[in-house]
């Protein structure tokens, strides 16, 4: 379960935090993009970390252009697979400094050059190659509703949900490290737009606390969850200066 997508319209309004305590900064995005370009188990390890993060927008976009649930994942192996071969994120510069326009070019280019001998994920002998199988069950893809959509459309929504996931586990990370994990577990569906979330005043009696501390509780929670997000989407761009018209295009993206 996922916030709703109002909740990068609001987080719009919030700055990067800094000086916050609980769970240290996860190392991603950037720092992860430069430890990727050597060959050493530094560097197969960044790389890795790369994929298994953003696999789903890459397997999304595969699945939309019509390939089966099976040939959607032999290709995503393979695409990441080449990644670790060609060792060429330096080119994520070109593309406007974005690690999302970087992969969206990727997999385009991949796609138009490379299907019709991705049969199965030949490539990267002797490379760590993501476990979809695993990280699939994980996930509730809904080819219905991905149908209305188009390949690029497709590929944006899931990477600003991959983002908004990212966000939601570094928060959920720091409040089991506070020994809050039953608190959270509450509080985070106040941040969906479903119909059945349960009111602040079902926590409170759920959790033994009063109304106006639930009240308060969420307040914090939120402001926290913002703060995170801006800092997961200032962490795919080079220039922090570009991190409000990337959280601006993820707002555009789920709305569309």
């Amino acid at each position: 379960m996922l916030p709703a997508d109002n909740e990068l319209t609001e987080a719009a309004s919030v700055g990067v935090s800094r000086g916050h305590g609980g769970v240290g900064f996860a190392t991603t995005h950037w720092s992860l993009v430069l430890e990727a370009q050597g060959e050493s188990p530094q560097a197969d390890k960044a790389l890795e970390k790369l994929c298994r993060t953003y696999w789903w927008p890459v397997y999304s976009f595969i699945i939309r252009q019509g390939a089966g649930p099976e040939e959607a994942k032999d290709l995503t192996q393979s695409f990441f697979a080449l990644l670790f071969e060609r060792r060429d994120l330096e080119s994520v510069r070109r593309e406007k400094g974005r690690l999302r326009s970087f992969f969206f070019a990727s997999i385009k280019h991949f796609l138009a050059k490379e299907r019709r001998y991705a049969a199965a994920a030949k490539r990267g002998d002797g490379r760590p190659l993501i476990p979809l199988d695993e990280l699939l069950e994980r996930k509730h893809y809904d080819p219905e509703a991905a149908a209305a959509l188009s390949p690029d459309q497709i590929f944006e929504r899931r990477w600003a949900l991959t983002v908004l996931e990212q966000a939601l586990t570094r928060l959920e990370a720091e409040y089991r490290a506070l020994d809050k994990a039953r608190l959270f577990e509450q509080l985070k569906k106040q941040l969906t737009d479903e119909a059945d979330r349960p009111s602040q005043g079902d926590i409170a009696r759920e959790l033994g606390m009063s109304e106006n501390a639930v009240n308060q509780a969420f307040y914090r929670l939120r402001q926290r969850y913002r703060e995170l997000l801006h800092e997961e989407i200032a962490h795919t761009v080079v220039a922090p200066d570009d991190t409000e018209d990337e959280l601006r295009h993820l707002i555009a993206a789920l709305r569309g």
